[in-house]
């Protein structure tokens, strides 16, 4: 199985309905603290971008947030992990059991799930979705997490208006342009820059750049970056050779604040004319969600073919996996 499978049969995350269990021991909250890794992190971004009122914190590391333990209680701690055993939520599992805080578990199972049915505490299930009798990889599953970590907070028209989905987006719409992108930076380092609106959007990009690409990618953010950042690309003949190698993508998005898009355009003007590469990737669509995920379908594609550009396969994560044994020793 390859993420070209995964990407083509997405949609079917749709679909999903998800149901919270011991739901009549979860309280109603205002506030909210996402626990999670990777992918299991990014959907909470995404949440951000769909929910920019909502007060959200977002923890990726062993732990809890050094917050009081009043602010702690004023907030549904939502503890991702899509296989249910990544070590950092079930360190922060254990710490918010201990504080007797309000704790939401989301996973396909694992350990995550087993302590939270053995605790009698509120959890969701998700659906574990394979192909050819292979699990998704969680950076696949971000429609999953995603309307789960929207049942749990209890955003139920927004989920409804993300199912619809299942009906109206067609991965196949993006498949063409995201083979172009990959053929356009063989040989180049991607950089992603977008607003700080979309900055999930620009940050997941990367991400897919790194696991599924299996190649180096950065990322930044209108307007901080024209404040630093492009400074050091100010381009000379003995700085040249550090400069050259990375492609600039920019994620334009016409809902962006005016001056933003400014910004972006005369910053665009200035790397062509150090002779950098660019290339402009429309953030569009119907509505918030498929603007999402048009936009993310599309590095899913890139990604992957960059991937075979190398001759490697998008599926897996050696180092990663490398990296796992050696922690465990």
């Amino acid at each position: 199985m390859s993420i070209y499978e995964e990407i083509k049969t997405s949609t079917r995350q749709f679909v999903f309905e998800p149901k919270i269990e011991n739901e009549e021991k979860l309280r109603k909250f205002s506030k909210y603290l996402i626990v999670g890794m990777g992918g299991s992190h990014e959907a909470g971004d995404l949440l951000k971008l769909i929910k920019p009122k909502l007060d959200i914190k977002i923890h990726s590391n062993y732990g809890l947030p050094p917050l009081s333990i009043e602010e702690l209680k004023e907030r549904l701690i939502i503890l991702n992990s899509y296989s249910g055993n990544t070590e950092e939520v079930l360190d922060a599992y254990e710490k918010a059991l201990e504080l007797d805080l309000q704790i939401i578990a989301i996973s396909i199972g694992g350990k995550l799930l087993e302590k939270a049915r053995k605790d009698e505490i509120p959890y969701i299930e998700m659906e574990d979705i394979k192909i050819d009798g292979v699990s998704i990889q969680p950076r696949s599953a971000l429609i999953l997490s995603l309307k789960s970590m929207l049942k749990a907070i209890g955003e139920e028209e927004t989920l409804k208006e993300v199912g619809k989905l299942a009906e109206t987006f067609h991965t196949e719409n993006f498949e063409t342009e995201g083979k172009e992108l990959a053929e356009k930076l063989r040989g180049y380092v991607p950089v992603i820059y977008a607003s700080e609106k979309n900055f999930a959007l620009a940050y997941i990009w990367k991400i897919k750049f790194n696991e599924n690409g299996k190649i180096p990618a950065f990322y930044n953010v209108f307007p901080e970056l024209n404040h630093n950042e492009m400074n050091g690309f100010d381009v000379i003949n003995t700085t040249r050779p550090l400069s050259e190698k990375f492609y600039f993508i920019f994620l334009m998005d016409p809902e962006d604040h005016p001056k933003i898009e400014k910004r972006m355009k005369v910053t665009c003007k200035l790397y062509e004319d150090r002779n950098l590469k660019t290339h402009n990737i429309a953030i569009s669509g119907d509505n918030i969600y498929h603007k999402i995920f048009s936009t993310l379908t599309k590095v899913d594609f890139a990604t992957h073919f960059t991937a075979l550009e190398y001759g490697l396969e998008s599926e897996k994560i050696p180092m990663i996996d490398e990296f796992k044994k050696l922690m465990e020793r």
